[in-house]
């Protein structure tokens, strides 16, 4: 027999915007449904930014050992090089992703979430039908929030398989490939890229485009660059892969036209993800679409009334923490709250080595609104904190971008190790509206990385310290 579920709230998708959409739902009093057909926790607990996170780290750490056989400039030494057991790492990386796996579950349970687990397919834009291992569920609900998430995007002719992965199974290896060739250059091939450079496998990047991360500056990048080139990661860019060929080499050609064959023996394909918007029913809906993504206004409503979309679904930065501040708009929307999503704070950050992060405008974008702007950099080499943590010597540096007139602050970007902690500070001044002098004027605690960003507002007030 069919079981009908009538709830206000219906939340298709259980990652950060869906789970974090539900259970603020209930919080605020209304009824609410969610609809997962996998593991709770959705790409980045599951198979994205948690998982590559532990691995980064544990790659972090066997690197740090493989430098101190024979001694290090610490003074730490090491008879023989550390062993690697991938395994065990593997093993070690899912047992975080199970707690906090199991961490949503209770959250759900506690904030009394009726969680329904199989594929909802829409036959109006209010009501579907999910196939679980129980039976049939029919559910119509008053409100829908779609958070179905994003996947992997294959490359034309080179579909994924065998020796051709996703970041998905580069997380989850059973053994390290030897040599590992990374197509795609972006934020998430070169965190893979450069973890695995650090387990000792022998890496090769090609990229499309003439410089790595694209979407960063060059002032960024380049201390990424740096990395890369110093510890032997092969770099081609403005290069075309061509596909594999009859002895399963990766085929390239090189941006000077000449042909190569790249021995591999895993490939990892990261060109790009895709929202995920087939085989739920997406076309029964009437939504409007922005190209691949579901249009949505500052409010995430779509064309459809109370029907709301959040995350990946629609449209870039692809960034879990925004997925859960548009799923919690959302929520406080339905229940009569006055909320709007300003997409100008979100900070984003890239776990290469060194590790960006960045927030707001750059100064090419101020310059192409055509904002007159002040831009101050504050250099790593000059922080003890950072010279303390081996992180002065990389090229690092904190940079403001502030508008000239009123000194408003419009963009701040940082490069260096550990500059991923600072990701929080930098979108809190964004979001209040902060001014050179409230960045200055703030005591920043000696001896941290953050020292770095009161000084470079120092120097955009024309009084700098340390420099």
């Amino acid at each position: 027999m069919t079981e009908t579920l009538r709830p206000r709230v219906l939340v298709v998708g259980g990652g950060m915007g869906g789970y974090v959409a539900a259970i603020r739902a209930s919080q605020l009093g209304l009824d609410a449904v969610l609809v997962e057909k996998d593991r709770l926790g959705g790409t980045c607990l599951i198979r994205g930014c948690i998982p590559s996170k532990a691995v980064i780290h544990a790659a972090d750490r066997f690197a740090g050992m493989a430098d101190a056989v024979g001694g290090n400039a610490l003074g730490i030494a090491l008879s023989e090089p550390p062993r690697l057991d991938l395994g065990r790492m593997v093993k070690w990386k899912d047992g975080i992703v199970d707690r906090l796996n199991k961490g949503v579950v209770g959250l759900l349970d506690r904030a009394k979430v009726r969680v329904v687990q199989g594929r909802a397919v829409f036959s109006d834009a209010k009501t579907c039908r999910v196939e679980t291992a129980e039976g049939a569920i029919d559910i119509t609900a008053e409100h829908v929030v779609l958070a179905t998430g994003s996947e992997p995007v294959p490359l034309p002719g080179l579909p994924f398989g065998g020796k051709v992965i996703s970041s998905t199974e580069a997380l989850s290896l059973p053994e390290l490939p030897q040599r590992l060739a990374v197509i795609g250059a972006g934020y998430i091939g070169l965190e893979l890229g450069i973890a695995f450079r650090k387990l000792d496998a022998a890496v090769t990047v090609i990229e499309a485009a003439d410089r790595i991360l694209p979407r960063y500056d060059e002032a960024l990048t380049r201390p990424v660059r740096r990395w890369l080139q110093r510890n032997g990661v092969e770099l081609h860019l403005g290069a075309r892969i061509t596909g594999l060929d009859n002895a399963g080499k990766l085929a390239v050609e090189t941006a000077a036209r000449k042909q190569i064959a790249v021995e591999a023996d895993k490939i990892l394909v990261t060109v790009g993800r895709r929202p995920l918007t087939a085989r739920w029913g997406l076309e029964e809906m009437g939504l409007d679409m922005a190209g691949p993504f579901v249009k949505v206004d500052d409010q995430c409503r779509t064309a459809m009334r109370n029907v709301w979309a959040v995350g990946d679904l629609v449209g870039e930065p692809m960034l879990a923490h925004k997925a859960a501040a548009q799923g919690a708009m959302v929520a406080e929307i339905i229940a009569g709250e006055r909320r709007r999503f300003d997409p100008n704070s979100v900070a984003a950050i890239c776990f290469t080595e060194p590790e960006i992060v960045t927030a707001g405008l750059s100064p090419d974008e101020a310059a192409a609104a055509g904002v007159e702007i002040t831009t101050v950099m504050f250099p790593f080499a000059a922080s003890g904190r950072a010279l303390t943590l081996e992180a002065g010597g990389d090229g690092g540096f904190v940079r403001i971008v502030a508008q000239k007139d009123d000194q408003r602050v419009l963009g701040i970007q940082a490069v260096g190790r550990h500059v991923a902690e600072l990701a929080g500070e930098f979108a809190l001044a964004l979001a209040m509206g902060a001014v050179l002098e409230d960045v200055a004027h703030t005591i920043h605690v000696h001896p941290t990385l953050g020292e770095a960003f009161g000084e470079a507002a120092l120097l955009g007030l024309g009084h700098g310290l340390h420099v």
